[in-house]
């Protein structure tokens, strides 16, 4: 899942995700927050995901696996973990979330298709309501479909050379990642730095992961897998004072 820089632009001039708003109408204007979180992230793109450097994702025949599907698409799981953070007096240190969809085609106008946001049960009214404000600045676009899931648990599990995350034990969602033995000049991860993940001010740096073993989302009618495409981690880092400034 991902944007480039220009589409910030249009996606901020359009407003941010309306339907996430709404369903979180309770949460008060102006309340302060900070979200440092980490995320182990797969999609459908090849490696390393052209969408950084363009308008479309990759077609469908430059996906690995995927003869006979047509258009280009970036369907993309994301996994989240905070690893501090506050909405107003509400922590989020440690709450855990998925968020699974499709891009779609063409990022020109800012619209992006569908997502899912799932919760794991831990996470607290107080603390859903501070995410999904949070995540309008995070993705600051529109979708043709944004909705809630219900709640199921998440598996997170970092690392250097092997990530995965599971939503529902694998049943409604899994992301595979593994980094490539000698891929790099030394042991350390291969990092791609100074490049801009979607509204977010300051992030460590892409960890390239991949390609990915599998990024599948299974809960929906628009069920879809990837084996061997795009996948990395990432930890990502905004406040408050940057939406305002």
């Amino acid at each position: 899942m991902r944007t480039i820089g220009w589409l910030l632009t249009v996606g901020l001039l359009l407003g941010n995700a309306g339907v996430v708003r709404a369903q979180n109408a309770n949460v008060v204007s102006g309340t302060e927050w900070s979200f440092n979180a980490t995320i182990i992230e797969a999609c459908s793109c090849p490696m390393f995901c052209q969408c950084y450097f363009n308008s479309e994702p990759a077609a469908a025949g430059g996906h690995a696996g995927h003869a006979g599907m047509a258009g280009h698409f970036c369907k993309f799981n994301n996994a989240f973990k905070v690893n501090k953070g506050s909405f107003g007096s509400v922590k989020l240190d440690g709450a855990k979330f998925w968020v699974g969809g499709d891009l779609g085609g063409d990022f020109s106008k800012g619209m992006m298709d569908w997502a899912v946001l799932t919760f794991d049960p831990s996470v607290t009214k107080e603390q859903r309501d501070g995410i999904q404000e949070i995540l309008t600045h995070v993705y600051p676009v529109k979708w043709n479909s944004f909705t809630v899931a219900k709640d199921a648990p998440i598996d997170w599990t970092p690392g250097k050379d092997h990530a995965e995350a599971k939503l529902d034990g694998g049943k409604a969602a899994e992301v595979v990642l593994k980094r490539p033995a000698g891929s790099g000049n030394t042991d350390e991860p291969i990092v791609i730095k100074n490049l801009k993940y979607w509204g977010v001010p300051r992030n460590e740096g892409f960890v390239l992961m991949g390609p990915n073993e599998v990024e599948a989302y299974r809960s929906t009618d628009k069920a879809f897998e990837f084996k061997g495409t795009n996948g990395f981690m990432i930890t990502i880092d905004m406040t408050s004072k940057d939406v305002k400034a």
